[in-house]
């Protein structure tokens, strides 16, 4: 089973974007929507925009992996950040970074 897995986003990734990833339910979704992570996977994942309607989605490169196997609801999802990336979050009145 993989105890913990690292994944990095862009460092320009919004407030918003950092909210919306850091929710309970985002993380149940990447356990639910990966059998397994491995050290250099690139994915990309849809996060809430709110009433907007307009889509985002956030690139995520596993940096780490403890242990091999499966995902469950034990593994520890933790992030970190990545330069180079130019997405920095979706609808811009919720995206403002400060």
């Amino acid at each position: 089973m993989i105890s913990r897995a690292v994944l990095s986003h862009p460092s320009e990734l919004s407030e918003w974007g950092r909210l919306q990833i850091d929710q309970t339910h985002f993380r149940a979704w990447l356990v639910r929507s990966h059998d397994s992570f491995s050290e250099g996977e690139r994915f990309e994942e849809f996060v809430d925009t709110g009433c907007c309607g307009n889509t985002h989605y956030i690139e995520f490169v596993v940096e780490c992996v403890d242990g091999d196997g499966p995902v469950s609801r034990e593994t520890d999802i933790e992030y970190t950040e990545r330069d180079g990336c130019d997405r920095g979050g979706g609808w811009t009145a919720q995206s403002t970074v400060e």
